[in-house]
């Protein structure tokens, strides 16, 4: 079997495209259009979300390597969304794109291993071990240390899956534990990183790349440049493009002199591109998926020519 980052830059390296589609579908984002079609309920509004998830893999499966899908999104819903989480999950992976699911777990002992189980690893019945969610990729948090990161490095061993560790996320606050200086200097975000470099080292693939990687904010240029020198063997999930307010010349500092290095994920961006000023006079709002389309070309060419310079 591929290791799970050979994979994920195969699939980059075939599309030409560093970029990652998030669903992040609340059932407000969800055009009007859809939405007439259900019931204004729970199981309505699940139905509306599948549909809009599914008629946007459609979309751009061919031209985006991978999609993210942020959990928090359809637990919110209960049993029905959690079914259309997993539905989504499937889906694209019948059209061959990587999945990533945002899911930001971080717990010790057995508690991580459930949890990982569920998303990379196999439950066990009797005899016989079932795969759940079975998903190329998570995003899980390091605060607790090695410990609730263990059991999900088994697993990407066992079953060439991949690991985003949290270590400088795009949000607003982040600093506010992320930039805190040690006793030698060195900021916390720089040390999770190291941790990173160290529990990936067995999982590097054939690009020098791990599988034990890291989510990195768009939103903070200087230290994903500090980041890229001092991580070579970690790939960057890189959140913070669009519609919070990364630019491509930032983001071109997480990649390598080779053009790797980093996929970078758009959300509001993507999913509501038919309402954005660029495409609302070009497409209707029945034609949100080619909008979609056009925005995640786009932004395929926009980050290409910046990662070039």
């Amino acid at each position: 079997m591929i290791n799970a980052i050979d994979k994920l830059i195969d699939k980059i390296k075939q599309t030409n495209n560093p970029t990652v589609i998030g669903l992040d579908s609340a059932y407000e984002k969800i055009p009007n259009c859809i939405k007439e079609k259900y019931n204004e309920d729970i199981e309505g509004a699940c139905k509306a979300i599948l549909e809009f998830n599914k008629n946007l893999i459609d979309a751009v499966y061919d031209i985006i390597p991978a999609v993210k899908i942020n959990i928090a999104f359809y637990e919110m819903y209960g049993l029905n969304g959690m079914q259309v989480f997993e539905d989504t999950c499937n889906y694209a992976k019948q059209k061959g794109m990587i999945v990533i699911t945002d899911i930001k777990r971080g717990d010790i002992g057995t508690t991580a291993k459930c949890y990982s189980n569920a998303f990379l690893g196999r439950t066990k019945i009797g005899n016989i071990e079932n795969s759940i969610y079975d998903v190329d990729f998570i995003t899980v948090n390091a605060y607790m240390g090695i410990d609730s990161i263990k059991p999900f490095i088994e697993d990407c061993i066992k079953y060439n899956k991949g690991i985003f560790v949290l270590v400088k996320t795009s949000n607003p606050s982040s600093g506010d534990l992320q930039d805190l200086k040690l006793e030698t200097g060195e900021e916390v975000y720089n040390k999770v990183a190291s941790l990173v470099e160290e529990w990936g080292e067995n999982l590097r693939g054939k690009y020098e790349y791990s599988s034990v990687s890291a989510v990195v904010g768009a939103t903070y240029p200087k230290q994903l440049k500090i980041l890229r020198k001092n991580a070579p063997h970690t790939y960057f999930l890189i959140p913070g493009y669009g519609s919070q307010g990364g630019k491509p010349e930032d983001i071109a500092l997480g990649f390598d002199e080779n053009g790797l290095g980093g996929i970078v994920n758009a959300s509001r961006s993507l999913m509501c591109a038919y309402k954005s000023d660029k495409w609302n006079t070009k497409f209707k709002e029945e034609d949100y998926a080619l909008a979609t389309r056009a925005e995640a070309i786009r932004m395929r060419d926009e980050l290409n020519n910046a990662i070039k310079q």
